[in-house]
């Protein structure tokens, strides 16, 4: 197995239970594992690739716990600059039906590249939606091909307007092929081996656009099979009015009656629940998708994240859509989730250490990952680095390199491993020529606004 040494760090973050930080510390790897950490003198001297971390902070790479790579092709769309969610997803649904393999493959592409360029190792993905022959194979092989370790979330709409849902029927799917198309996924892709780049998760998209028999049977498919599950939930005021309206229960309430609470289920969003549903949710070890930017982007509301933490639930951060945030840096997640946080008049409600966690640890325990999120001996070799002379970093990295991240502007990294690999060196990608795919991201999203077939 090919060996890599990354040593020299200025410090080593190693985010394992006692927050071990390592000035002048090193990992070494062999294949897809790390075999030690520690002071540099204290590794083996000699690999197969050695990289001088000297500048940099070292940290174990960034898990994404929420996202919609399809929206890069949509952001910033000028009907849907100043819409709340619902307004938001009306203007876009007649844009999404568009979509073609080829744009799910390419702004997957897009979407990964941006997300690793921030201090991504992980993702997962929504997408729930599928016109024109679209399938999640399209978006695995696209994950593939960057190098990302990728867990694939099979979503689904079954419940359009005819049915008092707020998707058009043309973008929704009928739910035993739903059902059908889970089963595929599962058994063609889903690894579940440790250090396994790829996991499939079962993702019906919320509850104004599914049933509630496909939300049962969907989460009894995961858990037959061994895999999790995902969905949107409690995002905002209208959805709450929605569930009311419609179920005669919150949205909380709603999710619990159907199964959908547990270690293997996480949330997206999460924003409107009240203390005692966050408490049962703590009981369950639910897990949650922060999503700071998106939250206050389409005016959804400030989450509860501390009541979250102490009630026990399992926290990450995500991205959101690139159509809802509009941006894919999840470094700048971390930040957002910490001054979020602060708005309300508590200067310490957030440190930046416990934002970082969030966005490793706290990531790869919302994903269901114990093999990720850390640098210790066994784990997944992924890790990053950030220069400390970055502009943006001047006058803060002297003083707490791992600190300056989150309060100074978010830098993009230096350096990229993901499963051994090399994937970012010196910040650019190893094999990814980054303009071409650009242009082509780009030819896509002018023909959906153009209500052509790319």
């Amino acid at each position: 197995m090919p060996t890599l040494l990354v040593k020299n760090a200025d410090l080593l973050v190693t985010m394992d239970d006692a927050d071990t930080r390592i000035p002048g510390g090193g990992v070494f790897v062999d294949g897809a594992a790390i075999s030690h950490v520690g002071p540099t003198a204290s590794l083996p001297a000699m690999a197969d690739t050695v990289i001088d971390a000297g500048g940099m902070v070292v940290l174990p790479g960034l898990v994404n716990t929420h996202h919609h790579f399809v929206q890069s092709l949509t952001r910033a769309v000028p009907a849907a600059q100043d819409a709340p969610l619902f307004g938001w997803l009306t203007t876009l649904y007649p844009v999404w039906r568009n979509l073609t393999p080829e744009a799910l493959a390419v702004s997957a592409r897009v979407a990964i590249a941006e997300l690793m360029r921030s201090g991504c190792t992980t993702t997962s993905d929504h997408t729930y939606l599928w016109p024109n022959g679209s399938r999640l194979d399209d978006q695995i092989e696209a994950a593939e091909e960057m190098g990302v370790r990728f867990h694939a979330a099979r979503g689904s709409m079954s419940v359009g307007e005819s049915r008092g849902g707020l998707p058009p029927d043309d973008v929704c799917e009928d739910e035993a092929a739903i059902l059908r198309d889970s089963r595929r996924v599962i058994e063609s892709f889903h690894d579940p081996t440790p250090l396994s780049m790829r996991r499939v998760v079962l993702a019906p998209c919320s509850p104004f656009s599914v049933s509630p028999d496909l939300m049962r049977e969907s989460v009894a498919l995961a858990r037959a099979y061994g895999v999790h599950s995902h969905t949107h939930l409690a995002e905002t005021r209208d959805e709450e009015m929605y569930c009311q309206e419609t179920f005669g229960r919150t949205p909380v309430e709603l999710a619990e009656d159907l199964g959908w609470t547990g270690p293997d289920v996480w949330h997206a969003h999460l924003v409107h629940a009240g203390p005692d549903e966050v408490a049962r949710l703590g009981r369950t070890t639910t897990g949650v998708a922060h999503c700071p930017s998106s939250n206050m982007r389409l005016g959804s509301g400030i989450a509860p994240l501390r009541s979250w933490l102490a009630a026990g639930c399992r926290v990450g951060l995500g991205v959101d859509g690139s159509a809802s945030n509009d941006a894919g840096h999840l470094l700048t997640e971390a930040r957002m989730a910490l001054l979020l946080q602060r708005v309300g008049g508590d200067a310490a409600a957030l440190s930046a250490t416990e934002a970082v966690r969030l966005a490793t640890r706290g990531g790869a325990a919302t994903l269901g990952r114990d093999d990720i999120g850390q640098l210790a001996p066994g784990m997944a070799a992924d890790l990053v680095g950030f220069r400390l002379d970055d502009l943006g970093l001047a006058g803060g990295a002297v003083h707490d390199p791992l600190a300056s991240l989150v309060f100074c502007r978010p830098p993009d990294v230096d350096l990229s491993v993901i499963n051994g690999r090399v994937r970012i060196a010196s910040g650019n990608f190893v094999d990814i020529d980054l303009g071409p795919l650009v242009e082509r991201h780009n030819r896509i999203a002018r023909a959906l606004l153009r209500d052509e077939h790319p």
